[in-house]
């Protein structure tokens, strides 16, 4: 079925994922006049559009991040509004807090469009619905069989006992991740009494918007409040960005990093970022969560964006469904983690 055919509810434009009946954009990444947000990734929620729409637990990230003055309208997941004809919902895509799937019915056809989303609950949002369409929107940023990740509870046993284990030996326990939804998991998985918890400037203001929403995170203090004793003994949260910064050395030379990314499922990795340990975790989908999502929708037709799509739409074909591939500028988890941090991160001051 081609792009332009006009049984299409969505397209391919240059501003972004189009729908031609209720004339507005999923996700645009050029300014346009009425975009429905699936989440506050910064490479899905772009500054400048006329009009948001968006579920309400992103309200907070999108206005710290594109402004208080924006127009936003909010939903709640379920809730329906309708527009020129076309009837728009949100439902849950288990990626970050308020991360959406938009729902799109108009002269009887279905089509979901899921943003980034994640299958395994991990306390920190709702978590994943399947919604049954005609036509499913999927990403692919691991779209390849050897992402596979372990379970919720075996990642934080392991995370636990480097940390457990560093604080015994006097060092602090750095780990990087991206400051917005895999900040907030792991300070929600951990155990806190291990050691205090330090944030880098660019996750607390995050922190605030969660547990605004209600999600409970332990206490978590900045740099500047612990003596160094404290820091010896800290898990100490920041982004990717941070490392090789002045704000590292504030933790010695004997600190252990590591980073928690699903990139890490790959060899040699963790040698590139010049870390000591690599922990599996992200919020996309591995490849079960992908099979699993797309088969649950009950979907003839697939469209694949950003990430492994050509291996995915081949496989898709091969399995019987109609899969194309939609030409994205959305850049998955490295993309997420530059952007953010480049947007909500606050000068920190030098290093002692």
């Amino acid at each position: 079925m081609p792009a332009t055919d006009p049984v299409d509810l969505v397209i391919a434009r240059p501003e972004g994922l189009y729908c031609p009946p209720g004339d507005f954009y999923i996700d645009p990444w050029r300014p346009v006049e009425r975009a429905v947000i699936t989440h506050g990734h910064s490479d899905h929620a772009r500054w400048g559009h006329a009009h948001y729409l968006a579920h309400a637990h992103s309200a907070g990230v999108l206005r710290q991040r594109l402004g208080a003055d924006i127009a936003l309208q909010t939903l709640d997941y379920g809730e329906a509004i309708e527009h020129h004809g076309v009837r728009v919902s949100l439902h849950p895509a288990g990626h970050v807090l308020g991360s959406a799937q938009v729902r799109l019915e108009h002269g009887g056809r279905v089509w979901v469009a899921s943003g980034d989303y994640k299958t395994e609950p991990d306390g920190t949002c709702t978590p994943f619905e399947p919604v049954r369409c005609d036509t499913f929107i999927t990403e692919s940023t691991f779209g390849l069989p050897i992402y596979r990740w372990p379970a919720q509870a075996v990642l934080f046993e392991q995370i636990n006992a480097w940390w457990r284990r560093n604080a015994a030996d006097g060092r602090a326990s750095v780990l990087l991740c991206y400051a917005f939804g895999k900040a907030q998991r792991l300070l929600h998985g951990v155990d806190a009494s291990i050691g205090p918890i330090v944030v880098h400037g660019a996750v607390e203001p995050l922190n605030a918007v969660y547990r605004a929403a209600g999600v409970p995170l332990p206490a978590t203090h900045r740099v500047t409040e612990l003596d160094k004793a404290g820091l010896q003994r800290a898990l100490v949260v920041a982004p990717p960005s941070a490392q090789g910064t002045p704000w590292m050395k504030r933790f010695g030379p004997d600190a252990m990093v590591a980073f928690a990314s699903g990139w890490m499922q790959v060899r040699g990795t963790r040698r590139r970022r010049g870390v000591d340990q690599g922990f599996v975790m992200s919020d996309h989908a591995d490849w079960p969560g992908l099979m699993a999502a797309i088969g649950a929708t009950g979907a003839e037709h697939v469209r694949v964006t950003h990430g492994s799509v050509p291996v995915l739409v081949r496989w898709l074909c091969e399995q019987g469904l109609d899969a194309q591939a939609f030409q994205t500028e959305y850049g998955g988890d490295d993309a997420a983690d530059r952007t953010d941090a480049l947007v909500t991160t606050p000068p920190e001051g030098p290093a002692p």
